[in-house]
Order: structure tokens, then C-alpha cells, then sequence
């Protein structure tokens, strides 16, 4: 999600209760952990796009998916 929210434009994006997870069960080290991981990812993320910087993201890299559900005919 925070890949596809830098490619629309976004400048930042907030963690929210994972954050406070993190610091309830490791403190500190817990919330260390928990930004590590999402760097980690974000780096994988954009690899596989194929983008070393976050400045290479776009609107190219999101297409809209259409609902699975049935339609009302």
C-alpha cells in the first residue's frame, strides 16, 4: 500500500497501529523492528518495479482493478 500511495502522489504515508503494536510487545527494539521490516519491503516493492528511487514512482505503475462482483442484470 505504501508503494501504490508514493505512485499516486503521496509524499509520506502513516503507519498507524502497527507502530503501536510494535511498542507495546518489543518497545523500543519492537518499533525498530517494525521499520525495518517496512523498509525492507518498500525496497523489495520497488525492485521488482524496477525503480532504485522513490522519485521513479508514477502513476504508470497502478491500474485500477475492477470488482469481481456480479453485475445487477
Amino acid at each position: 500500500h505504501v508503494v501504490k500511495a508514493l505512485s499516486l502522489g503521496a509524499k509520506a504515508c502513516m503507519m498507524g497501529r502497527p507502530y503501536l503494536w510494535a511498542l507495546a510487545s518489543g518497545g523500543q527494539a519492537g518499533v525498530r523492528h517494525l521499520t525495518g521490516l517496512l523498509k525492507r519491503e518498500l525496497e523489495r516493492d520497488m525492485a521488482l518495479l524496477g525503480c532504485s528511487d522513490v522519485n521513479e514512482l508514477s502513476r504508470d505503475y497502478v491500474r485500477r482493478r475492477y470488482s469481481t462482483w456480479p453485475s445487477n442484470q
